[in-house]
């Protein structure tokens, strides 16, 4: 039975979240490509990132369990819903890794003369719709 791609993504966690997620829908599934990218994460643009596979047969089960998390507004440790504070809206990329000021294209220089991973990098709020960057 062949398997379909339901996810990719660079980060290791993220997939493994989503795989407990679906097994415990019953859905069974597989990772690939985890380890090349973990030793080296510069090899992920050249495998396509880790990828999250599942039987055929579940795949459309697993695209709406993936749509429905992926639709769930982000919340404060007070359970209020993170907005955009340029635009207000709701749906925003969390985690994202900003490399934007002096610090960032610092590193950004330093990892191309030296062929590393950025050295440098801050975790903030992206919004999806306005692509304004904040902390939460």
């Amino acid at each position: 039975m062949p398997l379909v791609t339901i996810m990719t993504s660079d980060n290791n966690i993220d997939i493994h979240m989503m795989k407990g997620k679906l097994e415990s829908e019953e859905i069974t599934c597989y990772v690939f490509d985890e380890n090349i990218v973990t030793l080296n994460p510069l090899f992920n643009i050249a495998v396509g990132g880790i990828k999250l596979r599942v039987h055929e047969l579940d795949a459309e089960k697993a695209k709406d369990i993936i749509k429905e998390i992926n639709s769930t507004p982000s919340r404060d440790e007070f359970q209020n819903v993170i907005k955009c504070p340029q635009c207000g809206s709701e749906s925003l990329y969390t985690n994202f890794r900003s490399m934007k000021g002096i610090f960032g294209l610092i590193s950004a220089i330093i990892s191309f003369i030296l062929s590393i991973f950025p050295i440098y990098f801050k975790s903030v709020y992206k919004c999806k719709a306005c692509d304004f960057e904040f902390k939460g």
